[in-house]
């Protein structure tokens, strides 16, 4: 039988798979494409920088031995890593790696030429008000430890977590968070910083908004201290820059922060930028300024699924040393599902209520401050939010239903969409039929029929309708 690189790599596999958890192989194995096979040399391709990292540091004697076991002792691992070209119109290449490479030999613009000076001016400090020490300006609340990790967040908590082991010793320099409002940009940014300062003291870490990064220039412009204020920035190991996206269309302030960000980098210092969208989307950025974002790892928090709100809202309350029925967190979550800062905002607006009006927390008491937070609470119930909610529960697309397939999965998903729709919706059988491909009555009696049966038949299909009807309760109010 011949030997390919397919072959070598479907055999390693499921020796890997028996070695770490379910997550771990999906995330850092799965991704993963065998390319080539020479001798006893085989390459993977890995799809980033990040990629290659993780896997060297955390995977390397795995993979190694699952290696030599199918190819021999002096089998060896080569990775091809797919690299994103950002300064040209041209798709991403790939760079060949035989072992672990940190360094940089990309020709960077230099900084501004200054000399620093023994007394140097520092924009945190109030005139009048004498400090020594830099103040890092980090929240401690803001940590790991209660940083809730889920598949919305996963990449951007592992690389963060990465940087704070080793600041400016991987390749995700500089690392950039992006995300939508209230989803823990800021939490996970600062998480980094405080774990550094906690491993390594001696570093000089600083968090500052772009806002205050853009008042303090504005402020050494006016009082001639320009000098003074780079000075001070080209001095810090760790620099955390929130929402960078203010900075569109301010170009003297670009300008100052490409220097900053140039010195820093090219001293192995670390940048840690956050933003509300990835850095190819950014506008009214210099284009020298974009590149260097895409420099390092961009990597995104997205909004948290249903369990991930459950153990958010879980873990305020273990903090704050609260007990909630469980009904009213799962309320909480299913209705507040765009934003941590308000699942948290709920939470607290739910104590304050039953605090001052001397009421015990229910599910009554629940919808009613709900109704502050979201619109959609005591609503009647759509065909298309019932629709939505069977294809997320079953991960099909809407689109799906609607198509004239047989596939026995499609088949039931449909049918029990059928269904619910008649018990939870006021419409005809007409106007279901209509919304799932333009189906007659008869076929929706039938798809109720259908399901009927086997909920009198199947334990584990009753589960699943059990499920779905609750989070459709839930949305009735």
């Amino acid at each position: 039988m011949t030997i390919t690189h397919d072959s070598v790599w479907r055999n390693a596999l499921k020796i890997i798979q028996d070695n770490v958890s379910i997550q771990s192989y999906k995330t850092w194995f799965e991704p993963i494409v065998p390319v080539g096979l020479t001798e006893k040399v085989i390459t993977i391709q890995v799809p980033s920088q990040f990629f290659y990292e993780w896997l060297e540091e955390h995977y390397v004697t795995l993979l190694r031995k699952t290696i030599q076991r199918e190819l021999g002792e002096d089998a060896r691992l080569e990775y091809r890593i797919v690299i994103e070209n950002s300064n040209t119109n041209s798709g991403p290449y790939t760079i060949e790696y035989p072992n672990y490479n940190t360094g940089n030999s990309e020709n960077q613009e230099s900084t501004i030429p200054m000399v620093i000076g023994k007394n140097i001016k520092n924009p945190f400090i109030i005139p009048g008000l004498k400090k020594v020490n830099i103040d890092s300006q980090l929240n401690r609340n803001y940590n790991f430890d209660n940083f809730i990790e889920g598949d919305c967040n996963r990449l951007a908590r592992s690389a963060g977590y990465a940087v704070a082991q080793k600041p400016a010793g991987t390749a995700f320099n500089p690392l950039v968070i992006w995300g939508g409002v209230g989803l823990g940009k800021t939490h996970l940014a600062q998480a980094v910083g405080n774990e550094i300062k906690k491993k390594m003291p001696s570093k000089t870490v600083l968090y500052v908004s772009s806002e205050k990064f853009t008042n303090q220039f504005i402020d050494a412009l006016k009082n001639n201290a320009v000098n003074d204020f780079v000075h001070f920035y080209q001095l810090i190991d760790v620099l955390i820059c929130d929402d960078i996206q203010f900075f569109a269309n301010k170009q003297k302030t670009q300008d100052i922060f490409f220097h900053i960000f140039n010195h820093l980098h090219q001293s192995g210092k670390q940048l840690v930028l956050t933003s509300d969208r990835p850095p190819r989307d950014l506008e009214g950025m210099e284009e020298r300024l974009l590149s260097r974002f895409k420099w390092g790892l961009s990597a995104d928090v997205q909004i948290p699924d249903f369990e991930t709100r459950i153990a958010i809202l879980e873990k305020k309350m273990y903090s704050d040393g609260i007990e909630l029925p469980r009904e009213v967190v799962e309320f909480v979550a299913y209705n507040i599902n765009t934003n941590i800062r308000e699942l948290e905002g709920a939470l607290i607006s739910l104590l304050a209520q039953s605090s001052l009006n001397k009421k015990e927390i229910d599910l009554d008491l629940a919808k009613k401050i709900i109704k502050n937070f979201v619109k959609s609470v005591s609503r009647e119930v759509s065909i298309d939010y019932i629709q939505k909610t069977v294809c997320e529960y079953f991960d099909i697309s809407i689109e799906k239903l609607k198509e004239k397939t047989r596939k026995r999965s499609i088949v039931q998903a449909r049918q029990l969409s059928m269904y619910l729709a008649k018990n939870y919706t006021k419409n005809s059988l007409k106007v279901i039929g209509k919304h799932f491909g333009g189906r007659d009555h008869s076929t929706v009696i039938h798809s109720c029929q259908a399901v009927q049966n086997l909920l009198d038949t199947d334990p584990e299909f009753k589960d699943n309708v059990d499920d779905i009807q609750k989070k459709i309760q839930m949305n009735i109010g």
